[in-house]
C-alpha cells in the first residue's frame, strides 16, 4: 500500500513539473494554425482566382487619358491666352475648310469655334484653327493640345469616355455610299466583290465592315488616313464606291470634277450624331461649349437673329430676357451677361449658321431633316435656360 501511494505522489510531483514549465517560443517563420488558413485565404486562392478573371485588356480598347489640369481650369487658360484652339477639318466644304487664296476657315463647324470664342471674348476672330486628321483627333484632346474639337466627329461611348465630353449634337447625320451614276447600283447586294475607299480610325470603316458582313456581301475596302487621298483615289476609279457620313459624301461631291456623274445611294448605314468635343476633366469648360450650342438652338427657337437680337434685348418676355441679359446664370459659367448677344451677333442662331453653309442658296443644299427644331419635327431641343 506504501509502495502505491509513493508511485502516485511520484506521478502527481512529475505532471505539476510539465504543466509548470514555460512553453518554448515558436520557431522564427512558424505560424499557428489559425494564421495558416489566414494566409492561404488572402494570398494563396486571390492568386489562383482573380488573377486569370483580369486579362491585359485587347491592343484595340481605348484608353482614357485626362490632359494635364490647368491652372484655375481650362477656360482661365483660354482667356489668358487670348484665343480658343479649336481642332477642325481643313478640307470639308460646307463644315470647315480652308480657303489657300485667303488663309480663312470657312463652314458650320468653323462657325461653332467662332461661336465659343464670342461667348468668351465678345470676339469670333479670337480661335486659333488647328487642322486635324481623323487619327490626330483622340491623341489632341487626351492631351490638352485643343481645347476643343469641332471637326465631323460621331459620338461614341468609347470616345466619350476616351477621348472627351462631347457637347450637343450639331449635326444629326448618317453613313451613307457614294458611286458613279454609270454603275448602276441600288442596293449593298449591287456591290458584291466592289472596291470602296474609307478612311481609317473611323467609325465609317468599322460600319462599313459591319452591315457587308451583316448584308453577306463580299468586298475589298481600300483603306486611306487622310480625306483628300480617300476622295482622289475614288475620282480616279481607284475605288468603285466611297463612303462616309452623308453630309461629308455631299460636301466633298461639290468640289469633284463633274459633280452630276456622282450619287448618294438611298442607304443609310449608321447614325452619326456629331458635334463638339471638349478634354475630359473641366467641368466649367464642359459647360461654357455646350451651352453656347444650346444658345444657338434656342435663339432660333425665340426667332432671335443676328439683325433683331438687340432689339429683343428689350423684350418683355421673361424667357427672352432672362436668356439675353440674365447676369446670374452667366456669371455661373465664367462668362458675361450679355454673352448670349455677343453669339447671336457674331454668328448668328442655329438656322442661320445652317442656311448660310448648308443651305437650300448653297452648293450642297443639304435638307435640314432631323435637324429642325423639336418644335418642327426635328431632333434640336434645348433645355431651359433659367
Amino acid at each position: 500500500m506504501k509502495k502505491l501511494m509513493f508511485v502516485l505522489v511520484g506521478l502527481l510531483a512529475i505532471a505539476l513539473v510539465v504543466a509548470c514549465a514555460p512553453t518554448p517560443a515558436p520557431a522564427p517563420g512558424a505560424q499557428v494554425v489559425k494564421e495558416t488558413v489566414v494566409v492561404k485565404e488572402t494570398v494563396v486562392v486571390p492568386q489562383t482566382v482573380v488573377v486569370p478573371a483580369t486579362p491585359a485588356p485587347a491592343a484595340a480598347t481605348p484608353v482614357a487619358t485626362k490632359p494635364p489640369a490647368a491652372p484655375g481650369g481650362r477656360l482661365a487658360l483660354v482667356k489668358s491666352r487670348g484665343k480658343v484652339i479649336c481642332g477642325v477639318n481643313d478640307a470639308l466644304p460646307g463644315f470647315s475648310a480652308l480657303d489657300k487664296a485667303t488663309g480663312q476657315f470657312s463652314g458650320f463647324d468653323a462657325d461653332y469655334c467662332r461661336a465659343v470664342a464670342a461667348a468668351i471674348f465678345g470676339d469670333p476672330k479670337a480661335v486659333e484653327f488647328r487642322p486635324l486628321n481623323t487619327g490626330q483627333r483622340g491623341p489632341a484632346l487626351q492631351t490638352g493640345e485643343i481645347d476643343v474639337l469641332i471637326r465631323n466627329t460621331t459620338w461614341t461611348v468609347s470616345r466619350d469616355t476616351t477621348w472627351g465630353l462631347f457637347a450637343p449634337t450639331t449635326f444629326y447625320d448618317g453613313q451613307g455610299i457614294m458611286v458613279t451614276k454609270k454603275l448602276g447600283v441600288k442596293t449593298l447586294k449591287d456591290l458584291k466583290g466592289a472596291t470602296i475607299c474609307v478612311q481609317s480610325g473611323t467609325t465609317t470603316e468599322l460600319n462599313l465592315t459591319d452591315q457587308m458582313r451583316a448584308a453577306g456581301v463580299d468586298f475589298k475596302p481600300v483603306v486611306f488616313a487622310d480625306i483628300d487621298p480617300t476622295y482622289t483615289a475614288y475620282e480616279q476609279g481607284r475605288c468603285d464606291a466611297v463612303t462616309s457620313d452623308k453630309s461629308q459624301l455631299a460636301a466633298r461631291r461639290t468640289v469633284m470634277k463633274n459633280p452630276a456623274d456622282h450619287e448618294i445611294m438611298d442607304i443609310t448605314l449608321s447614325k452619326e450624331p456629331l458635334g463638339p468635343v471638349v478634354p475630359l476633366g473641366d467641368d466649367q469648360w464642359f459647360n461654357v461649349v455646350k451651352w453656347t450650342v444650346y444658345a444657338t438652338i434656342q435663339a432660333e427657337e425665340f426667332g432671335i437673329t443676328s439683325k433683331n437680337v438687340d432689339e429683343m434685348t428689350k423684350s418683355t418676355n421673361p424667357d427672352i430676357k432672362r436668356f439675353l441679359t440674365d447676369e446670374g446664370l452667366a456669371k455661373n459659367l465664367g462668362l458675361s451677361a450679355d454673352w448670349t448677344v455677343k453669339v447671336i451677333k457674331a454668328v448668328g442662331n442655329y438656322g442661320e449658321i445652317y442656311d448660310r453653309h448648308l443651305g437650300p442658296n448653297t452648293p450642297l443644299n443639304i435638307p435640314r431633316g432631323l435637324n429642325q427644331l423639336w418644335t418642327k419635327g426635328g431632333l434640336l431641343y434645348a433645355p431651359p435656360y433659367r
